[in-house]
């Protein structure tokens, strides 16, 4: 817990079903997320966005990819956490768990976010982070941005 803020057991479970990969069937492999947002609740609990999240399904059915789909989820005026389950190629194909603290430049609640981003940095398994004030900065991220 960091400023008084604690992580959701929904949020704990997000994140640890989007690390480890148990789906075998492609039915449970389309039901995987992709990507999700998490927000500060009125109680101060970092909960998840409802309706804010891509499914690995939902990849498939989409014009844009999944990264530019991700981007234009983020809130113009608020501050948001963020998962992204990345996929890229190296020598073979790579997965890692990004973590993105957003905070738009006219959000008006980015000390209470920038202060309780460790309670969520804690949970084990972020290959990467980032951090961006607006979609340009987040767009440019480093190299798990394609797919």
């Amino acid at each position: 817990m960091a400023s008084g803020v604690a992580v959701s057991d929904g949020v704990v479970k997000v994140f640890n079903d989007m690390k480890v990969h148990k789906s075998s069937t492609p039915e449970e492999v389309k039901k995987r997320k992709k990507a999700v947002l998490f927000c500060l609740s009125e109680d101060k609990s970092i909960i998840l966005e409802e309706g804010k999240e891509i499914l690995v399904g939902d990849v498939r059915q989409t014009v844009d990819d999944p990264y530019t789909t991700f981007v234009k989820m983020l809130p113009d005026k608020d501050c948001h956490y963020a998962l992204y389950d990345s996929t890229y190629q190296t020598k073979e194909s790579k997965e890692d768990l990004v973590f993105i603290f957003w905070a738009s430049e006219s959000a008006e609640n980015k000390m209470i976010y920038v202060s309780s981003k460790d309670a969520i940095k804690k949970l084990t398994g972020i290959k990467y982070e980032s951090q961006a004030d607006c979609y340009k900065a987040v767009k440019d991220a480093a190299p798990w941005q394609k797919n």
